[in-house]
């Protein structure tokens, strides 16, 4: 597939966040805020910067992507879906009994997702895998990359510290973390549940190369993901700002949103808002024939 211009870019980012509002419409469970506020992200790694194959999900020469904060699996899912690795339609199965989409993910060998390397969800261990990929790959002198997802409400978690130090200490510069950093978690805001400034200077301080970002900018974004890539000698962490729940007024900078899904009449609204693409919709509800919301592709 050809590497997407920032303006196809921009609209899978919005086609991401229309398959999320109606995979949580349909589902009545799950969370909204950190994938409607990660969709920039998700869009420019699956069609932009990642290395990878969807026809042969295991080639050996992927790039590695682990999620460390499962429950952003919807806007994944979307992605993955997107970009071939599963049928558009199996969207209308999340976190159905016996679906493959659980609301967290699980990989193909256990009966869960092409695309997906390991299972996540139980926050905190996503960079401990990512950093033993890596050092894997290097013992193996291969040059594949690795990326991992973070939440920032995740780094509260006392092994992402530990994997931190392990990184630093073994010098892994294959690896490339991305920290959602929207200030927001479950509880609240992040500075009010556990403060994490200076966060930049911690991550500095366990020996990593450190970068920031918009992460809604996906010009920003890809750009900063280059910069990190042209790095050596460490691991390199980009703090990528979002707003949680960008793209939908009512959830946008809200805490309250985390775990929550729309109900009927927000989800309208909020596909009210968020414009139909030319990549059409994985399902047109009867209600949306009837506005004339969608148009099917």
């Amino acid at each position: 597939m050809k590497i997407l211009d920032t303006n196809e870019l921009k609209e899978i980012s919005q086609q991401l966040r229309r398959d999320v509002i109606k995979m949580l419409m349909i589902s009545k469970s799950g969370h909204s805020g950190g994938p409607l506020g990660s969709a920039d992200i998700f869009s420019s790694l699956y069609f932009h910067i990642l290395n990878i194959d969807p026809k042969n999900p295991k080639w050996d020469g992927r790039d590695y992507f682990f999620l460390s904060a499962g429950h952003y699996c919807p806007v994944w899912y979307a992605a993955l879906a997107r970009r071939g690795y599963f049928p558009l339609n199996e969207l209308t199965t999340l976190r159905k009994i016996n679906g493959r989409l659980q609301g967290h993910p699980a990989p193909v060998h256990t009966h869960g997702v092409p695309g997906v390397e390991v299972a996540s969800g139980a926050l905190g261990q996503g960079l401990s895998i990512a950093v033993g990929c890596s050092l894997g790959l290097r013992l193996d002198n291969k040059a594949n990359h690795v990326y991992v997802f973070l939440g920032d409400g995740e780094l509260n978690e006392g092994q992402i510290w530990e994997a931190a130090m392990t990184a630093g200490h073994h010098k892994v510069d294959n690896l490339i973390a991305i920290v959602d950093r929207n200030d927001c978690q479950i509880d609240g805001r992040t500075s009010n549940v556990m403060g994490l400034e200076p966060l930049v200077d911690k991550w500095k301080a366990f020996n990593w190369h450190v970068l920031e970002c918009n992460g809604n900018n996906i010009d920003d974004f890809i750009s900063t993901i280059k910069q990190a890539k042209d790095l050596k000698g460490k691991p390199k962490v980009i703090v990528a700002r979002t707003f949680m729940g960008n793209g939908v007024s009512f959830m946008q900078d809200d805490y309250k949103w985390h775990g929550v899904p729309p109900n009927d009449e927000q989800g309208k609204q909020a596909l009210a808002e968020i414009p139909p693409t030319k990549y059409g919709d994985f399902i047109e509800f009867e209600w949306e024939k009837e506005i004339n919301l969608v148009s099917v592709k």
